[in-house]
């Protein structure tokens, strides 16, 4: 889909003052290192292998959690059908300013809110439920009660059919599906930095 790769490649110059993205994914680590969980941001052999499986043809609406910098939106963006959407939500602020200054696509929005309310920002976006969401945040960092909660409403947000991804770098995550998930599907990446666990929790 030419258009589409076009289109998710769209971006303004940086303003003056706005950091690079490795310089703005360090600041928001020194900030908020609960909520980021790494120094860098994720290797492109693990966005490789995260995205894999995504059936991009049935895809209408994408979520993420915790994007950071862009890492995965650009990608996503690349593989998204013209009419579909990715919805990025993140609770700082500061990653929010500069992915809408640096992603133009008029199929993203990034929200500054948490992922416990993913039900509400998908319907304030038009949207009954999402195909895929997916997330780096680290849960066993999170806030008392934040991970399940962010748990229990993705597998609510979720279309039959659809699927959590996951990449984390403990596999205490695993804690945060098997409620919520019959069927998750496990691999690693050694090659990123550090190691990473991934999950496929799906919705059948």
């Amino acid at each position: 889909m030419p258009s589409s790769t076009t289109a998710a490649r769209r971006a303004r110059s940086r303003p003056a003052g706005v950091p690079s993205p490795w310089g703005m994914f360090f600041q928001g680590f020194l900030k908020h290192p609960v909520m980021v969980g790494s120094i860098i941001p994720s290797s492109g052999r693990l966005i490789r292998k995260m995205l894999g499986p995504v059936d991009w043809a049935n895809t209408k609406l994408f979520v993420e959690y915790g994007p950071g910098v862009g890492t995965f939106c650009r990608p996503i963006l690349e593989h998204l059908a013209p009419d579909a959407k990715l919805i990025a939500i993140d609770t700082n602020p500061d990653f929010i300013r500069y992915l809408r200054h640096t992603i133009t696509d008029p199929r993203f929005a990034a929200v500054n809110g948490s992922a416990a309310d993913v039900e509400t920002i998908v319907r304030d976006h038009g949207h009954d439920a999402a195909d895929y969401v997916l997330s780096g945040l680290p849960f066993s960092t999170l806030p008392a009660g934040v991970g399940p909660a962010i748990g229990d409403a993705t597998h609510r947000v979720l279309r039959p059919g659809g699927a959590f991804l996951v990449y984390q770098f403990s596999p205490k995550v695993k804690d945060y599906l098997d409620p919520h998930f019959e069927r998750i599907d496990h691999d690693m990446e050694w090659w990123n930095v550090p190691p990473a666990q991934l999950y496929w929790a799906h919705k059948d």
